[in-house]
């Protein structure tokens, strides 16, 4: 019965602070992301911090710390092939990045609980969320700033399709939303569809867009009777 001499009440105590300050911080991680619905949320993160904690804690168990250092280079590898099932490429864009950074930053902070460094583990969980909330207004605020399109890599561009006779109509309606969402757009075409129809193209500024807010845009403009054909369409520029 080996197990039974493994049996001690201290180190089992220590073992359930850590398990618990990981289940908890990645918990809280795990919050932000599953509030803004992403491929990686509450469960997934709390999961991952977990899971790192109870290797690196059997690690200091067995090993001592030599073994736990050892365990987490492991840990940081191995999470990110983890990351990497998360990224998507969808219509042009690459998304999921950000989650996968944070099942990395929750790997960490699930090491630094097994580790039994608490405060340490609960201040990177603080920059974390941090970085997740409030870098967010800010990195928005850069990418809808007016930029010279030659330099942008990908760009993003509205089509309206209308009626001649409703040309103007459809035009301010287009400037109307794009300008209340907050996209400066760098070009504007309008060119002949068709005999009795024209197209509008709007060249977005931005040079990071979110596909979900466009598709809500496109909607919008969509409402109107005399609006043919609304979408949009990414194009990518040396």
């Amino acid at each position: 019965m080996e197990f039974i001499k493994n049996i001690d009440l201290v180190s089992l105590a220590d073992t359930a602070v850590s398990f618990s300050v990981a289940f908890i911080l990645g918990g809280l991680i795990g919050l932000e992301r599953q509030y803004r619905q992403r491929t990686a949320g509450l469960r997934t993160n709390v999961l991952v911090a977990l899971g790192a904690a109870i290797f690196v804690d059997i690690a200091n168990r067995l090993n001592g710390h030599d073994g736990a250092v050892h365990v987490i280079a492991y840990v940081v590898s191995g999470i990110g092939f983890l990351g990497a099932g998360v990224i998507m490429r969808e219509e042009g864009n690459v998304r999921g990045l950000n989650t996968a950074a944070t099942l990395w930053c929750s790997g960490a902070v699930g090491a630094c609980a097994g580790a039994d460094l608490i405060l340490e583990a609960a201040i990177g969980t603080a920059f974390i969320l941090a970085a997740n909330t409030l870098l967010r207004p800010v990195g928005n605020l850069i990418n809808k700033q007016p930029l010279d399109s030659t330099s942008l890599e990908i760009t993003h561009t509205v089509s309206v399709i209308a009626p001649i006779t409703d040309q103007k109509l459809a035009l301010r309606l287009l400037e109307s939303v794009l300008d209340g969402a907050g996209y400066a757009f760098s070009n504007l075409e309008i060119k002949a569809f068709g005999e009795d129809s024209v197209m509008i193209e709007a060249v977005l500024a931005a040079s990071s867009v979110s596909g979900d807010e466009l598709d809500f845009l496109v909607e919008k403009i969509a409402q109107p009777a005399f609006i043919s054909q609304v979408y949009w369409t990414p194009s990518t520029t040396s």
